[in-house]
């Protein structure tokens, strides 16, 4: 900054502190949910002369300064002081200081000098730069009608369809330019029509906490309580939530508390030892990502992760948490092989005290925010993960179905004629559904790194690509459970996700594409519009199988139930190439049913082949309330019936 903006090097530290004696122990034993308000910098008054208080914990160190463009980046002028309790914490108020000056922390300990950013800033500088920035928020909140309100729109029998967006690529201002960014206000109004208009619930932003690396998507973080200078200031990022809110969209923000990189100016040997992360690497090295992970052990990192989580949601008014790589948080032996990992006590491969963190994470959200959900990331067969804690569960609120992905996709990649013999891939799913409170995702992850796009996952020519497609979201929409779709599959991007530019918006001129946006807008507010579709979700009286012997044609047919059962709703997909007509069902519960959706719509570019416009309901017997129903129902299709 310009020599005007220089501090009067002879003003000295003043020993100040916000620390009691309770923060303090709270602190170390894992249980100071609110640690950003003490740790970092925060702008205060002392003896009315204004400045910046700073505080940050590095046990080992011997001294630590506070540096910046404010001392021309010296060390040893600003010295913070230690608590004489031995804690760990070091701090000081230094007068004069402004907000937006740059500062990092320089410590020194036995193993050498080290400048650090402040784990608990704010705010930071732009990538490639490193500095944190002193940071005081004046964001006024206009949402109280969502959050009176949100213990409704976020409930479990509340409708969850969720577009997962990455701010970076959904749109650019020059969209081959990888430093080109959209601001987060202009992406909000943006992004909110857009989903508003196609009728989803929620939106999920790929992490937003500060990143130094493009490539990583925001899961390697080094600023756990910073929103990416990526795209604006931490009160246009507030901004950005609150106009989502005000429109009636809940945010769910990705939360990466299982690992953090290397960068010099991050958590990694923080004060020159292994402040933050496991010093044994076979317990504290995450041999996948290159990553170190969090000492869950260690009480500190415990109170700096719960108050992290505790700060998204109170500060920026986030509707929930996804919790990324939960299973690399549980397991010890994650990615590593035998003879790489250590068994705890009990001569098991579960991290104990990583499944306390997570019960305790938990624990903390659902007692302190009302209509938040946390959402678990979480791959594997490990039970209970969204159990209530009293049964021993891990106490999320719902969990990836990574299950269901996996046998959906191997299913709709087997060509039509195959498909009688994998029927069971399709169907397995309700099986175990009840397991768990599952959301549905087909995330970012299914659509990069040769996995190709979701279209070209899709068997046959470009038509019957496009027609498995409108079957798939018919499948994926109906099913019970939470939905979640990465930007892009909802107009069939032809192109794997490339973080570096932005999705394939001139697609969308072609109309095979754009009636596909069209099916999945109409799917989409069926969905949100009929209790039936979400009201009982998770419950298995939610669900019923109405056929599953027509396998060899391969048509399958189920109902969606809802409290009252005139909401029920009954869905037919044909998996085959064959188009069926006049083919007679005796549905019970109610006597007059209609075609409300049909993926082969001309529409949605299908071939109107087999339509059901006629009067569908012959009352059979009208004491048992069943009726005889004839159908039209043609090739690779789904149809929804009211």
């Amino acid at each position: 900054m310009a020599d005007d903006n220089f501090i009067d090097m002879r003003t000295a530290v003043w020993n100040f502190s916000l620390f009691s004696e309770q923060t303090v122990h709270e602190f170390h034993n894992g249980k100071l949910y609110n640690a950003y308000d003490f740790f970092g910098s925060h702008k205060i008054k002392v003896n009315e002369t204004e400045g910046f208080y700073f505080s940050v914990w590095a046990p080992a160190a011997d001294f630590v300064s506070v540096i910046g463009d404010f001392n021309g980046w010296k060390q040893g002028l600003h010295k913070l002081n230690p608590r004489l309790d031995k804690s760990g914490i070091w701090e000081g108020f230094i007068p004069s200081i402004q907000d937006g000056f740059l500062y990092k922390y320089s410590i020194s300990s036995s193993a050498g000098e080290f400048e650090k950013a402040d784990p608990y800033a704010r705010f930071a500088e732009l990538r490639p730069a490193t500095a944190s920035i002193t940071y005081t928020s004046s964001y006024a909140w206009k949402d109280d009608n969502w959050l009176n309100n949100r213990h409704n729109h976020n409930s479990l029998n509340a409708p969850w369809n969720v577009y997962e967006v990455h701010l970076g690529s959904w749109r650019r201002p020059d969209k081959n330019n990888e430093n080109s960014f959209n601001s987060y206000l202009y992406t909000a109004n943006e992004l909110v029509q857009y989903v508003t208009s196609m009728g989803f619930t929620h939106i999920e932003i790929m992490p937003v906490m500060e990143y130094p690396y493009d490539g990583s998507w925001g899961y390697q973080a080094t600023g756990f309580f910073a929103p990416t200078h990526r795209f604006g200031t931490p009160d246009e990022f507030k901004e950005f939530i609150d106009i989502f809110h005000r429109n009636n969209i809940g945010v769910i923000l990705d939360w990466v508390p299982s690992h953090f990189p290397g960068d010099e100016h991050g958590l990694y040997l923080f004060d020159g030892f292994h402040t933050y992360e496991y010093a044994d690497m076979r317990k504290g090295f995450h041999p996948d990502w290159n990553s170190y992970i969090f000492n869950y052990k260690r009480g500190e990192v415990i109170s700096f992760l719960l108050s992290s989580a505790h700060f998204w949601l109170s500060q920026y008014h986030a509707d929930g948490l996804r919790v990324d790589a939960v299973n690399s948080i549980i397991r010890l032996d994650f990615s590593r092989k035998e003879g790489e990992w250590v068994p705890n006590e009990l001569g098991t491969n579960a991290n104990l005290e990583a499944i306390d963190f997570i019960k305790s994470l938990n624990s903390m959200v659902y007692q302190n925010f009302t209509g938040v959900q946390t959402i678990a990331e979480e791959a594997s067969d490990w039970p209970g993960i969204t159990h209530n804690l009293i049964e021993n569960g891990l106490g999320f609120g719902m969990k990836w179905m990574m299950g269901w992905m996996h046998d959906t996709f191997r299913y709709f990649k087997t060509s039509p004629e195959q498909r009688p013999a994998k029927q069971n891939d399709l169907t397995f799913s309700i099986m175990y559904f009840y397991d768990e409170r599952f959301m549905l995702p087909i995330s970012h992850d299914e659509v990069v790194h040769g996995k190709s796009s979701l279209i070209y996952k899709m068997p046959g020519n470009e038509n019957e690509k496009f027609a498995n497609l409108r079957l798939l979201f018919t499948y994926m929409i109906m099913h019970p459970g939470g939905k979640l779709l990465f930007m892009g599959n909802e107009f069939g991007q032809t192109s794997e996700w490339n973080y570096n530019s932005e999705l394939k918006w001139e697609l969308l001129q072609f109309d095979i594409h754009n009636k596909t946006q069209e099916c999945l807008r109409d799917l989409n507010f069926i969905f949100k519009n009929n209790p039936a579709a979400y009201q009982l979700q998770f419950e298995k009286k939610g669900f019923k199988w109405l056929s599953l012997n027509e396998k060899e044609e391969g048509i399958l047919i189920f109902r969606r139930m809802g409290i009252n059962k005139n909401d029920d709703l009954i869905v037919v997909l044909n998996v085959s190439e064959k188009n069926y007509t006049n083919r007679k069902y005796v549905w019970k519960g109610k006597t007059k049913w209609k075609e409300i959706f049909n993926s082969n719509n001309i529409k949605y570019h299908g071939n109107g082949n087999c339509q059901n416009d006629h009067n569908i309901s012959l009352l059979k017997n009208k004491k048992q309330q069943s009726c005889e129903i004839i159908l039209n129902i043609p090739a690779l299709s789904g149809m929804i019936f009211r």
